[in-house]
């Protein structure tokens, strides 16, 4: 049963929305007949990186909402708890702004690669852990190598336009199915879950969905076969 998850990178609810899925996922018995796929999402398409004047969160949205960055740090305050609670830890006078297409070609090229996951997790780290400035060629080309892709790779997903189109193409089909807002799962195109939502609405979801799967889809489910003597329908018999 596949779970599609619209996400931003910059989004520090998306971060806390996966470690709780992953709870969730982690603790279902039949994890093994899940598929995830990442879809992208920006939050702030239009945002113009100035590289002599690199902006962090705080200062951002001080800027943004008129108020002072120690007002601003005040908004920030449940957020850092809540990723804390999650295993995470924010600090928001380091992270850089980013413009994130770039960075969503990459994982658009990742998943090809059977690595989405880990370079979605790789981004978000490198976003709100670590600082790093995801506006930079030399800083993605890094974190793209230790998600297991290539210079090469890069320099693909950084030129081929097919890259841009899926990114802008997820867009638009987060606009069709209305959402408003990222983090959004949706499970088997049956049900959606909005937000950074507790480890319990993910576990909920993830067991009416696929139980409604498993029984659309029950004989495909005969995946472990253990061999023996047997006889098929021609009347051969070993």
């Amino acid at each position: 049963m596949k779970v599609e998850i619209w996400s931003d990178v910059a989004c520090p609810f998306c971060y806390i929305g996966k470690r709780h899925f992953e709870k969730a996922l982690s603790q279902f018995t039949e994890k093994e007949h899940i598929e995830i796929e990442w879809k992208s999402y920006l939050l702030d398409p239009e945002y113009v990186y100035d590289p002599e004047n690199p902006v962090t969160e705080t200062e951002y949205i001080a800027a943004r909402k008129g108020i002072s960055q120690d007002e601003a740090r005040q908004m920030f305050t449940s957020i850092t708890r809540m990723a804390s609670m999650a295993g995470l830890t924010y600090d928001f006078d380091k992270v850089i702004v980013a413009n994130t297409f770039d960075a969503h070609k990459i994982i658009q090229l990742a998943k090809e690669k059977k690595l989405g996951d880990a370079a979605e997790e790789r981004f978000f780290q490198a976003f709100f852990i670590n600082g790093e400035n995801l506006n930079e060629k030399e800083t993605l080309v890094k974190i793209a190598f230790e998600t297991g892709l290539t210079e090469s790779d890069v320099n693909e997903a950084l030129t081929n336009d097919k890259y841009a189109y899926e990114v802008k193409n997820d867009i638009q089909e987060a606009s069709q199915i209305g959402v408003r807002g990222v983090p959004f799962f949706v499970f088997d195109r049956k049900y959606g879950v909005s937000g950074a939502q507790p480890v319990t609405t993910f576990t909920q979801t993830l067991e009416k969905s696929f139980a409604e799967w498993k029984e659309k889809n029950q004989l495909n489910l005969l995946i472990n076969v253990a061999e023996g003597s047997a006889c098929d329908i021609d009347g051969n018999c070993e």
